[in-house]
């Protein structure tokens, strides 16, 4: 039995065009567009009609970057698999990129399988998977190769988080030959952790222990110095790099300069690092405790530099590092220690909005906001054209929006499951009305119809972007 849909009326938009059309889903696919109004769309009939009159039909998001259930700190992530992605296509997000994490002294596979395990009949949406090598050794190298043959085609490394998930400059330098050989991408996570650990000892020995500190020993110096030596680590390996949650005016200026010598050199940044600044890790009563991520949260100055780098392109990607801690006995173990402060913030669901916010405010384009949260991620990580675009043959992962929407963002009225906002009270313009997965619909006029087991696990193929 075929199904058909038809969205009629709305501004398609995409990363490179804006055309008044209407679109043809047939059997979870996009079949067709055709200019409104013409004859060739007038002609179409289906069992579904979307008046999408004065709104964009834009693809589904991309979130490339987020941790569901992640342990981390002696606690896990409060989103699940379930949840996380049921407040994605609250957000206009239809498919993420998570991390299985690959624990020291066992195989990537075991890393791979577990979390297959937590995602599997949970998901609302489609998802992928990088894996985070945490032990790099002969066995893990060889395992990289058959990871990549089976769509698991990025693998994270820390240069920040020792005893944790740290990798020093040799196993950074192995990984990356074998990358370089293999067609996968390493993700860096960019910040001398073997250094901030040193200030981190040593504010608590001075006495600064509230969370405004946890910002001032992550120093925006130690990010670029990382990605510094990333980027030529990488070089010497012949390989191409992409640092994800990139924060610092020091670190984009690296990224730039690498870029500008024709590198296979790529750049995320988060929307926390876009919008919020050192103002809120500073929060009296321990409430800066919910802004504490790392990278951190810079001054405010530095926000310009990153919108500067996502209009020239030094920055491509904007994903959220999605990784949510309850302020109520979670963010609260930190309490006297800003060390014990379980880093993450929730934002799978803030995303897509705030950039659009972003096209309002003037610091990016309609078309840009796409490529950034939808066509470059699917492209990044070998999802492209199935996911990031609304053209022949690709999912219909498909999202009616509603620019002239007002809505206050707050966690009474969030989907995501945690306890605050990181964006309690911002008023912004523009609301998802309705989400389609594969030709589902998941979210109708602002309810949810989808169902957790719709999503399925999408294998990708190598980056698209490495000349």
């Amino acid at each position: 039995m075929s199904s058909r849909t038809v969205i009629r009326g709305g501004l398609v938009i995409t990363a490179s065009d804006e055309i008044h059309a209407d679109v043809l889903i047939e059997d979870g696919r996009i079949a067709a567009l055709a200019a409104s109004g013409t004859p060739a769309a007038e002609a179409w009939t289906a069992e579904r009609t979307i008046d999408a009159t004065g709104k964009y039909v834009i693809p589904g998001g991309v979130d490339a970057h987020t941790h569901m259930e992640l342990p981390f700190g002696g606690t896990f992530a409060s989103d699940t698999f379930e949840t996380g992605t049921r407040a994605a296509a609250w957000g206009g997000t239809t498919t993420i990129v998570d991390f299985a994490v690959q624990t020291v002294g066992h195989s990537l596979r075991e890393g791979l399988d577990a979390w297959n395990a937590k995602a599997d009949g949970k998901c609302a949406i489609d998802y992928g998977f990088h894996m985070i090598v945490s032990d790099v050794n002969a066995e893990t190298l060889k395992e990289m190769d058959l990871l990549v043959e089976e769509g698991v085609t990025s693998f994270k490394q820390f240069m920040a988080y020792p005893g944790v998930f740290y990798s020093d400059d040799g196993q950074i330098l192995r990984a990356m030959q074998r990358s370089a050989e293999n067609g996968g991408l390493i993700m860096m996570h960019a910040e001398n952790g073997i250094a901030i650990d040193v200030l981190v000892e040593q504010a608590l020995a001075r006495g600064e222990t509230d969370p405004r500190y946890h910002g001032e020993v992550r120093k925006a110096l130690l990010e670029a110095e990382a990605t510094h030596r990333a980027i030529k680590l990488a070089q010497v390996a012949g390989a191409p790099l992409y640092v994800v949650h990139v924060s610092a005016q020091e670190a984009v200026a690296e990224l730039a300069r690498a870029r500008d010598e024709g590198l296979n050199v790529f750049g995320e940044t988060c929307p926390q690092y876009l919008f919020l600044s050192t103002d809120n890790l500073a929060e009296p009563d321990f409430e800066g405790s919910k802004y504490v991520c790392s990278t951190p949260l810079r001054p405010k100055e530095h926000q310009k530099y990153l919108w500067r780098g996502l209009r020239t392109n030094d920055l491509q990607v904007v994903s959220t590092d999605h990784c949510p801690f309850c302020f109520v006995g979670q963010k609260e173990l930190g309490r006297g220690d800003f060390s014990k402060i379980p880093n993450g913030l929730p934002g799978v669901e803030n995303r897509m909005d705030l950039l659009h916010q972003a096209v309002v405010d003037g610091h990016i384009t309609r078309r840009r906001w796409i490529e950034i949260a939808c066509a470059t991620p699917a492209r990044m990580f070998g999802l492209y054209p199935k996911k990031g675009t609304i053209a022949p043959g690709a999912d219909a992962d498909v999202v009616i929006y509603d620019p002239g929407a007002e809505q206050v963002m707050s966690a009474e009225t969030h989907h995501m499951n945690v306890d605050y906002s990181a964006y309690e009270g911002k008023s912004v313009t523009g609301r998802v009305e309705t989400v389609l997965s594969r030709g589902e619909l998941v979210i109708t006029e602002r309810e949810f119809t989808g169902r957790a087991g719709h999503g399925v696990y999408t294998p990708r193929s190598t980056c698209q972007y490495l000349n």
